[in-house]
């Protein structure tokens, strides 16, 4: 049996860290989208569930990815939830985006490391603290 802690439930501040969106935008994706309807704890905060954060990443998808405006995100997702679909769909839209994020920051570490991109003040330090920890212990066996 695995020991990792699945979260099930989000803030609103951790939904904008998931998806990299400002509060403002979830706050109007809500008026926009009948099915993101957070519920609110006892002080009144937003408290998203998981599947609510895979909606909100699909609609991220439609919206900035595929360029759908949001009548048309709005009916893409009925469809799915209409064909039944909604779950994988939202799961594959979410593995689009990471591998898309994954290719950009791919390519800037490429041109950090071919020389064609600065490396600004600070990072050195913090980019030396990666490869160092990236390395394997000199007495440790594989």
């Amino acid at each position: 049996m695995s020991d990792d802690i699945v979260q099930e439930f989000f803030s609103i501040g951790d939904v904008c860290q998931l998806t990299d969106l400002k509060p403002h935008v979830l706050r109007y994706w809500e008026s926009q989208f009948r099915f993101l309807n957070p519920a609110k704890n006892r002080s009144g905060n937003r408290v998203y569930q998981r599947r609510e954060v895979d909606l909100i990443h699909l609609v991220k998808h439609l919206l900035y990815t595929e360029k759908y405006t949001i009548d048309g995100a709005r009916q893409k997702v009925d469809e799915h939830r209409k064909g039944g679909a909604i779950k994988v769909v939202a799961r594959e839209a979410l593995a689009v985006e990471t591998l898309a994020e994954l290719e950009r920051e791919l390519a800037h570490l490429s041109a950090v490391l071919d020389g064609s991109v600065a490396v600004p003040d600070a990072a050195p330090d913090a980019v030396l603290e990666v490869v160092l920890d990236a390395e394997p212990d000199a007495g440790s066996a594989k």
